[in-house]
Formats: structure tokens, C-alpha cells, sequence
């Protein structure tokens, strides 16, 4: 039986899940690597502990399943996005700590950049914004502060790639300096629209294209293992950044199809088809998988605090134990209180872009406490989920009335806080069975190209859902709530 394996590489771990010819699970292992803050605001990892970490799970998940090596007919990558590797052409060590997604620490480079005019440039060639949030500051940091970094690169000594291209030069041996469409477009330095770097936006950071990896298909060949990584040579056939992955993995293939997980954030993408539509919102325009040479677009919008907002009632304000207690919570509230939360604890995302907002709660009252404060945290969610959908439709006249949302992620076990989401976008939300979508998107990019796993109307036609959570609020209710979160949000960004 023929069994496909999915590296999940993410930011506090590392996953590898083998799945069956049926698109099962049969194995899994996990690993967790030590975070580094060197600053206010900076954030990096060891490339060494990426790659031990991924090597490590990988071999752990094969010994679980107990199959031969032989047996597995390819490799899917998924990893996190925008994280910064730099690392020698020759040897593979790296010259700087991956500086990562998260990481503020360009924030000056892209004010200059954009009280110099260059904004306009950057959405035009890549549909993303000026924010340190994305790759191409974070790798012009490090060419500023290496010394001799940049000549090296000019030399052709030195390689650049987000997580994905990295792992792969490792798994090859550096036979493979790749990446594919999804991990490219959220660089700062891919021309989303004509498919291939721009010398523009390169020339604009003084990035030597030299060091920039080869852009492929999303499914497709990527190189083989090394042998001696796990005694057989197995094909890398599948690549794609987590949000993209999970797209697939929850079979949005159709425009107008949403999906929205809710992890520590949450990250909402709109399948728009062969139409790159470019936001009048401040949303993103990514590519959402790339199949056979052409791009699939998707609009996307970033919450930064979702399933983090249940972190802070446990650790912050202590609470609860267990983020399952809040549904319990929320469930009590008094009816009478409306209490309004906006989470800005590091700014606020789509469709605000605001970094400089903080925090706050309005409508306390004597009788606020841990029960509302709990249904404030989980609403906040849904709130901020249907500012990312009225951007939406504001930005892609195709949209129609709120359609399906298709919804994973730690955050979506919790029925309370989906049945909110469903009452408070007026729309259905379909919970699946299968939750490890980020993983199962890699994987039937893999398979697929490997022959094993269906095409997408086949593997559409295999989602089963789990829940659906229908809209019982009324017209009036909806709209009264989500006016006073629109003043909550004004008000919190006029401090």
C-alpha cells in the first residue's frame, strides 16, 4: 500500500503525519524547538532545530506506522510563512537565526519606504502591503547587518528561501534550491500578477536575485530525498504555505468558496478564481495554490488575535484552566450586559493594518465578570471574522450574499463560539471531520501528483462535514451588535 507523508513545519513545531492510499491517518509525531526574543519585538529560530526537528518527526512517524520507507510514494511540505532563512551555498550553515513571521523589527524600513512613496509600487507588483509582517524587509535586514552578506550574494555564495525552500535543500542534499507560487507571494519580492520575481521591488531593498530560489507549481517535482535521510530516495511532491494548504485541505477549488482557521490568529482566504482582484480594503492578494502553470488567487485577510484571546482569560486574567471552560462560561452571561472586547493587544489586522492600537473593553458594568468577559472574548472572534468578509465583498463585486464558511482550526471545537460566528455573519458554518486540514492539503498535493490521491473534483466530493452551524439571530440583533463593535473598534483606534 502506497502511504504519502506530510511535513508540517510550523512556528513553535514541527509535524510529520503519514497518510494512507484513503487519505487516513496512520501516524504522527511532533516536535517543539525553542523560540528565541533577542529584542522587543524580534523573533527567531535556530535553522538547525527547523531541520533536526523535521528530520527527527519524520523518522518518528515512519517507525509509528512500521512500514518500510520504500512505501512512501512522496513528501508534502507545509510551513510557515514569510520566516527568513539565509544560508551558505556551500556548506548549508546559516549566516543569521530565521528571523520570523512575527518578527516587528523592520517597522523602520518599511516607514522609510513608505514616506518615500514606495507603497503604491509594492501593492501593484505583489498585493501585499508594507509591513514587516512579510519576507523581503526581513531578508534586507539581514544583508545590512551580516557583514559581507550582501557582496556573498552577489557572489552566488549564499542562498535565500522561506522555511519550505530550505527543508528541501536540506532533504536534497542542495540538489533542490526551490519553492513554490504560495511561499513566493508572500515574500514582498514576487510579482504575484506575471509570476516571477521582480527586479523591481529587488532592486528596491537591494536584494541580489541571485540567492532567490526557482518558483514552481504548487504539485509537482521538487527533488529527491537523500538517500541516507531515511535508507530510500523518496520524491518531494507537494508544497504550499500552511493558509494555502489548509485552503486545499478544506477543498475550496470553487471562487466564492471561504475558509477561515483559527489558530493563535486567524487567517481568512476567499477563493477568487483566475481573477487576482486587488483590495481596496487593505486586504491581501495572494495566490492560493498554482496547478499546471496557472494561479489560483484568493483574497486574504489576517486576524492576530483569535485563539490567543483564550490564552489571555487563562494566563492573563487566570480566569480559567482549560480553554474548553469558556463555552460554559459564555453560556452564563447575563443577557443584560453587553459587553465589547477588542482584542488589540499588538495592534489590529485586516482590514485596519492599525500596529499602534492597544486593547480595550467597553460596556462594564458592577456585575461584569468572568462570564462575560468570556462571551466578550469568544464574540470578539466573530466580530472581527465578518469585518474580514464585508472587506471582502466590498473588494470583489462577484461576491455574493455571505456564502458557506468553511472554518478549522484549534478555535472552531468550540460550538458556542461558531454558533456565534454563523449568527453574526448571517451565514452557514461547516465544521469537517477532518481538522488536520493544513496537513491534509499537503499531502493530497503529494498525492495527487504521485497518482494515488483523486484530482480536485474528486477530492472535493470526499469532504465530509462534521457540523453545520446555522444563523438564529435575527436581522435587527445582527446589525445592533455589530454597529456597536464597529464604534468599539473607532473608539479603541482614537486613543
Amino acid at each position: 500500500m502506497p502511504y504519502i507523508m506530510a511535513i508540517d513545519q510550523g512556528t513553535t513545531s514541527s509535524r510529520a503525519i503519514l497518510f494512507d492510499a484513503g487519505m487516513k491517518i496512520v501516524a504522527q509525531a511532533q516536535e517543539e524547538f525553542e523560540q528565541h526574543f533577542p529584542d522587543s519585538g524580534w523573533v527567531e529560530h535556530d535553522p538547525s532545530d527547523l531541520w533536526a526537528s523535521t528530520a527527527a518527526v519524520c523518522r518518528s512517524a515512519i517507525e509509528k506506522a512500521g512500514i518500510p520507507e520504500r512505501e512512501i510514494a512522496g513528501i508534502g511540505i507545509t510551513n510557515q510563512r514569510e520566516t527568513v532563512v539565509v544560508w551558505e551555498k556551500d556548506t548549508g550553515r546559516a549566516v543569521h537565526r530565521a528571523i520570523v513571521w512575527q518578527d516587528r523589527r523592520t517597522a523602520g524600513i518599511c516607514r522609510d519606504l513608505k514616506e518615500a512613496g514606495y507603497e503604491d509600487t509594492v501593492i501593484e507588483k505583489t498585493g501585499l502591503l508594507l509591513d514587516p509582517y512579510f519576507s523581503g524587509t526581513k531578508l534586507k535586514w539581514i544583508l545590512d547587518h551580516v557583514e559581507g552578506a550582501r557582496e556573498r550574494a552577489r557572489r552566488g555564495e549564499l542562498l535565500f528561501g522561506t522555511v519550505d525552500t530550505y527543508l528541501i535543500w536540506r532533504m536534497t542534499g542542495g540538489r533542490a534550491h526551490v519553492t513554490d507560487a504560495t511561499n513566493a507571494c508572500r515574500t514582498l519580492l514576487y510579482d504575484s500578477f506575471k509570476g516571477r520575481w521582480s527586479s523591481t521591488i529587488c532592486k528596491m531593498l537591494d536584494i541580489p536575485m541571485e540567492m532567490l530560489p526557482e518558483v514552481r507549481d504548487s504539485a509537482g517535482e521538487f527533488g529527491m530525498t537523500r538517500h541516507d535521510l531515511f535508507g530510500h530516495e523518496i520524491p518531494i511532491l507537494g508544497v504550499a504555505g500552511d493558509q494555502q494548504a489548509a485552503t486545499i485541505g478544506q477543498a475550496c477549488f470553487e471562487p466564492g468558496m471561504l475558509k477561515s482557521t483559527y489558530g493563535t490568529g486567524c487567517f481568512a482566504l476567499l477563493n477568487t478564481g483566475e481573477t487576482a482582484v486587488r483590495s481596496g480594503n487593505r486586504l491581501l492578494t495572494t495566490v492560493a495554490y498554482q496547478l499546471n502553470g496557472k494561479p489560483t488567487y484568493a483574497l486574504e485577510g489576517s486576524i492576530f488575535v483569535a485563539g490567543a484571546v483564550v490564552q489571555w482569560l487563562r494566563d492573563g486574567l487566570k480566569i480559567i484552566r482549560a480553554a474548553s471552560e469558556t463555552q460554559a462560561l459564555a453560556e452564563r452571561a447575563d443577557d443584560l450586559q453587553d459587553v465589547v472586547l477588542v482584542p488589540a493587544f499588538v495592534g489590529l489586522g485586516a482590514p485596519y493594518w492599525n500596529a499602534e492600537c492597544r486593547g480595550a473593553i467597553y460596556g462594564l458594568t458592577r456585575g461584569s465578570g468572568p462570564e462575560e468577559f468570556a462571551r466578550a472574548a469568544l464574540q470578539s472572534v466573530g466580530y472581527q471574522t465578518r469585518d474580514l468578509l464585508e472587506a471582502m465583498r466590498s473588494d470583489w463585486q462577484d461576491m455574493d450574499d455571505p456564502r458557506t464558511l468553511r472554518v478549522d482550526g484549534g478555535m472552531s471545537a468550540s460550538d458556542w463560539a461558531m454558533q456565534f460566528l454563523s449568527d453574526i455573519i448571517g451565514a452557514k458554518v461547516d465544521r469537517p471531520e477532518v481538522v488536520e486540514t493544513t496537513a491534509l492539503g499537503a499531502a493530497w498535493l503529494a498525492g495527487m501528483t504521485a497518482g494515488i490521491y483523486p484530482d480536485k473534483a474528486g477530492f472535493a466530493a470526499q469532504w465530509k462535514l462534521e457540523r453545520t452551524f446555522e444563523p438564529a439571530m435575527d436581522d435587527a440583533a445582527r446589525a445592533a451588535k455589530y454597529d456597536r463593535w464597529k464604534r468599539a473598534v473607532a473608539a479603541t483606534m482614537s486613543v
